[in-house]
Formats: structure tokens, C-alpha cells, sequence
């Protein structure tokens, strides 16, 4: 579902940046308040848990693989705001670090899988789990639910997206310059495996976390209303010590990561320039792909953008790191330790001003 760069034209990526960027800033707007509070530190958390959950590959149908996204939970916790600003954060550590997902694609995959999905699982949770008790096991029905419906609902976006390029944006001999594949493909490639295996992931992953929620923190089954409040320093007390039980899973996900690379094949929609020219890859797109073979020669457009960025980690395989286990592994520390550092930015920016107030 992470669109790389060269399968959107430069029109649609600038479209979806413009929206992107619109939430974003919405976002911004509506916690500027709990800077100084509980947000940032719990948006660092869920931008963790999102990052090692998007690890995890299970294989799909098709030959093709996916993964989960951590939206549902984030969501219900942060709120739709809170949570499309902690899913953008993870996807565009994985764009920047590790090439996952393109620079060029970011404002769409935000908004599919941030911004749509976030709103989604929200909505839906909190239809089924309206009244319910923090402990009632209605609200791990509602996650699960509203997790495999916002996947869902991200992974159409991105079908229908690639699905159009093709009609869209061609050459004068009507062969593609970007996404090859048109909408009778794209959505049916994309949705088969969603709305089975991902989809599924995605509920279970949601359920589990409301599970422990129920257990280890329930006053963050209240929403955002949980880490709203008027008194900064009794906000961060507080929020220290959910942090300090969010972080538990997210540790014990990260230390599985190397489960991830178990999945063989390549997501559907996040091959290669190369891949086109492979005799042997080009017979497993046809295969995932409604048994439709992609374009004989690489999209033009699709080649010229997919050089645009180069990860320094690219595929989560650091050069130096022989085993991929391992650099999997590495890759996942790397990740959640840079959102760890974010995490005590407002614990050091609090006691900074309360120094220069006691020095006034």
C-alpha cells in the first residue's frame, strides 16, 4: 500500500500533497494546546507502534504481501487528529530512511493511510462502542471492526489511484507513463488481499490493543478528552506512565520483526523499475495482476521518478549488515529509537521553561 515514487504523475502527487498538507495542518491547529502536555510524547508512541506493525508482512493471494498499518488503535486513543499526525510521522520515516513508500507519493500515502484512515477507524469505532464501558468487550469488537474497514478504506484509495494513471496520463501510442495497471485491475489486486489476510491483521492487531488497553491504561480509552488537560505538569506525570506501558508492546514487536522478512514476494503496486525488465518477476505481476502482463518496457514517467529518492537503508537492509534478519532488526531499532528522542523533546522543552520561569 506504500506507493513509490513513479506510479502517480506529478499532477496527482501535487493534488494529494495539497490535501495532505490541509489535514495536517488542521491537525496542528487542534493540539497546539497539549504541546506542552501529553501529545506529543503518545503521538511518538503510536508513530512507533505504527512503524514496527508496518513490518510485519503476511503473504497474500496472488503471490503478493501486505501488512497491517496500527491506524485503528491510534485513532481511538489520539483521536482522528492525533492519530493521522503519528501515522504520517511513521510513514515518512519509512520513505526517507528505508525508501518505503516514495518522496514524490508521500502526501498520498498519508492521506490514504493517515488522514482517510484515521477518520474512518474513529467513525466506525465510535459508532459501535458508543456508551459502552471502558472495560465492555463491545469496545474490542468496535477495534477490530473499525481497523479492518480504515485498511480497507486506504487500500481502495490506493487501488484507485494507480488504477487511474493509466487512462489518465499516456504516451501518444496510449501505453502508460506511470501505474500500468487500470482500474478493472488495480481495484481487484489490491482489495482480494485487503479485505482477507490484511484486513484480518489489521482487526486483530486493533482487538488486541484494546485488550490491553482495558488492562495496563483504561483511562486512554477515552480519547483525546484522556491527555487534555489544563495543568501541564500533572499532565506529563501522568502521561510518563502510560507512555511507559505503551512502550512495552511496541518493545516486544520490534524485538519480532525479523518474523516480517519470513513473507516472500513484493506488495502489489511496489515493484521495481527493474522488476519490468525480469523475465521471472514480470510472470508474478501477471500473476497478481488478473493475469494481465504489465508493459513490455518500463513506464517512462514511472522510470524517470523512481530514481528521484535513494533510502540510505533501502528495503530495510542496511549495506553493511549481511544477515537480513538482522539488518530487519536494526532497521526497527533504528526506527523506534528516533521516535523515542521525539518523545522526550517536550519533557526537555517543559523543564527548560520552567527554569527560566523560576529564574524570573
Amino acid at each position: 500500500m506504500h506507493i513509490p515514487d513513479g506510479y502517480l504523475s506529478p499532477s496527482t502527487c501535487t493534488a494529494l500533497y495539497a490535501l495532505a498538507i490541509s489535514a495536517w495542518y488542521a491537525a496542528l491547529k487542534r493540539i497546539k494546546r497539549m504541546f506542552s502536555t501529553r501529545a506529543i510524547p503518545l503521538i511518538s508512541v503510536f508513530a512507533a507502534f505504527s512503524f514496527v506493525v508496518m513490518m510485519f508482512n503476511v503473504p497474500l493471494p496472488g503471490g503478493t504481501t501486505g501488512h497491517a498499518l496500527g491506524v485503528a488503535v491510534a485513532a481511538i486513543v489520539l483521536g482522528p487528529w492525533g492519530s493521522m499526525l503519528a501515522i504520517s510521522i511513521a510513514l515518512a520515516i519509512q520513505a526517507l530512511f528505508f525508501g518505503d513508500g516514495g518522496i514524490t507519493t508521500l502526501g498520498a500515502n498519508c492521506f490514504n493511510m493517515a488522514v482517510v484512515g484515521s477518520f474512518v477507524a474513529y467513525a466506525v469505532y465510535r459508532t459501535i462502542a458508543a456508551a459502552a464501558d471502558l472495560g465492555s468487550r463491545r469496545r474490542v469488537f468496535a477495534a477490530a471492526v473499525a481497523g479492518y474497514v480504515a485498511i480497507n478504506a486506504a487500500a481502495l484509495l490506493a487501488a484507485v489511484e494507480f488504477g487511474i494513471q493509466p487512462m489518465l496520463f499516456h504516451d501518444a501510442s496510449g501505453s502508460p507513463l506511470y501505474a500500468p495497471y487500470p482500474l478493472h485491475v488495480a481495484i481487484p489486486a489490491m482489495m482480494i488481499g485487503h479485505l482477507t489476510l490484511a484486513g484480518l491483521a489489521e482487526a486483530v492487531i486493533s482487538a488486541g490493543m484494546v485488550s490491553y488497553l482495558q488492562v495496563a491504561d483504561p483511562g486512554l480509552l477515552r480519547g483525546s478528552a484522556s491527555f487534555a488537560q489544563s495543568a501541564p505538569a500533572s499532565a506529563m506525570a501522568v502521561a510518563s506512565a502510560s507512555e511507559k506501558r505503551l512502550w512495552v508492546p511496541v518493545a516486544l514487536l520490534m524485538l519480532l520483526t525479523p518474523v516480517g522478512v519470513l513473507a516472500v514476494g513484493t506488495a502489489w503496486g511496489e515493484w521495481s523499475a527493474a522488476d519490468f525488465a525480469n523475465p521471472a518477476t514480470r510472470t508474478q505481476i501477471a500473476d497478481a495482476s488478473q493475469n494481465e502482463l504489465p508493459p513490455a518496457a518500463v513506464p517512462a514517467g514511472l522510470h524517470r521518478l523512481s530514481t528521484l529518492w535513494t533510502a540510505p537503508f533501502p528495503a530495510y537492509a542496511p549495506a553493511f549488515i549481511k544477515h537480513p534478519a538482522f539488518g530487519y532488526l536494526l532497521s526497527a531499532m533504528f526506527g523506534v529509537g528516533f521516535l523515542v528522542l521525539l518523545s522526550l523533546i517536550p519533557g526537555a522543552v517543559s523543564k527548560k521553561w520552567q527554569r527560566r520561569e523560576l529564574r524570573t
